[in-house]
């Protein structure tokens, strides 16, 4: 009774802390000094969009300054649940209707080809931060019935990306889950995202990247050929260009009234020991509002999320945290009949999301050499790889084939 009252404790301090930020190897060790005159680029986060965009950066032999200020890794990032899905928010279909049918298709291939990048990229490098392959099951819902899911898997398969409709009888009979039908597809992954982060921004380090903490950019100007950027401590920092990879923090001349912040919340369990031998392998999501989705990792513990908010600061509360890691808890076992107790973790978070789910990265109004990646809504590290790739490409002085697609709007 004894152990099990310490762990109880245990317990207790961890809520509100992400699972993520406890494991090693999930941050970098800083330099606290800005002591720096010029660089080529500087890019503001040490979160994932951050983190790969200095990697993008560094591999092209630029001298790179990274600055955030908080820690490295310990901004948004480590409240992911890393579900790393080449599924948009907003159905093809929606899409298709929303924003016209090239725009939409080339979307959603490109968020496939940026999943199997990322997987590529962290295999080359080699960082240790549980990467695989998974394939997710997108389950009907009160968005979209058996009839709207069997419409939305024919249309990716009409532009190329693979999706299988199962019924009711084949969902029960391979995932003893009961639901009218869902989609499956193959070009999804989950990882630890803070270790993930930190691995990329410790390559981009071997390159002489600086990473620099705390440090709040509190004004920033244009100048002939560069731009320069002030700091709270009344320093000056100049370079070619600079990145804002700052998630929901987003600069005041980013404001549209087609992105809005908003918050969601998480949990993990404790290992589990007799978990479906399916559930081990999949990720999965519904299409309802607010919807569950869920994943495992390596130790057998079930990560979940969802019951979002259209509310920024809700994800404050610490009482709601409690309630919504209890429904998150009990709509995991209604659905898959596995129940994981008090979660051993549960956290919540800000995070922006944009009318059509598509991100925004592009060059900030009234500047051609200041750059941002903002507006992930349940695509974040899928939608970071794209803008390192766009801005990283643009950067160099070459165009991307979706740029517009992910302009300021």
């Amino acid at each position: 009774m004894a152990d099990r009252d310490a762990e109880t404790r245990k317990d207790d301090l961890r809520t509100g802390t992400p699972f993520w930020v406890r494991t090693p190897n999930s941050t970098v060790s800083q330099e606290r000094s800005l002591n720096v005159d010029h660089v080529e680029v500087i890019v503001i986060g040490t979160g994932i969009s951050g983190a790969l965009v200095a990697e993008a950066l560094t591999a092209q032999g630029r001298s790179v300054l990274v600055l955030d200020r908080r820690p490295p890794v310990r901004g948004s990032t480590p409240a992911s649940t890393a579900m790393i899905q080449h599924e948009i928010d907003v159905p093809l279909t929606k899409l298709q209707r929303q924003i016209g049918a090239d725009k939409a298709n080339a979307a959603w291939r490109r968020s496939v080809k940026a999943v199997n990048d990322l997987v590529d990229l962290v295999e080359r490098l080699r960082i240790d931060c549980a990467m695989a392959r998974k394939p997710a099951l997108y389950l009907t819902g009160d968005q979209m019935g058996k009839r709207a899911l069997k419409a939305e898997a024919e249309a990716r398969r009409a532009i190329g990306i693979e999706a299988e409709y199962l019924n009711a009888t084949d969902l029960a009979n391979e995932y003893q889950m009961n639901r009218t039908g869902a989609i499956r597809s193959v070009a999804s992954a989950s990882a630890n995202p803070a270790q993930l982060t930190a691995g990329l921004l410790a390559q981009a380090m071997q390159r002489g990247a600086r990473v620099i903490s705390p440090i709040e950019i509190t004004d920033m100007a244009e100048l002939p050929g560069g731009i320069a950027l002030a700091t709270r401590q009344g320093e000056v920092v100049t370079a070619d260009h600079a990145v804002f990879c700052t998630g929901y923090e987003f600069l005041p001349q980013m404001k549209t009234s087609t992105h809005h912040v908003t918050s969601t919340w998480a949990l993990a369990s404790r290992p589990l020991t007799r978990l479906p031998d399916w559930m081990k392998q999949t990720i999965v999501w519904e299409a309802s509002d607010p919807y569950l989705y869920f994943r495992t990792d390596d130790a057998g513990r079930i990560i979940a999320g969802g019951e979002d908010e259209d509310a920024a600061a809700a994800n404050s509360d610490p009482d709601k945290l409690v309630r919504k890691a209890t429904i998150i808890a009990r709509k995991l076992h209604d659905l898959t009949g596995v129940d994981i107790g008090r979660p051993a973790y549960s956290w919540s978070a800000p995070f922006s999301v944009t009318k059509d789910g598509l991100p925004i990265i592009d060059t900030v109004p009234g500047f051609t050499r200041i750059h941002t990646i903002m507006g992930f809504g349940g695509n974040g590290i899928t939608f970071s790889m794209i803008g390192a790739q766009i801005v990283a490409a643009k950067i160099a002085g070459r165009s991307d084939p979706d740029r517009a697609i992910f302009r300021f709007r």
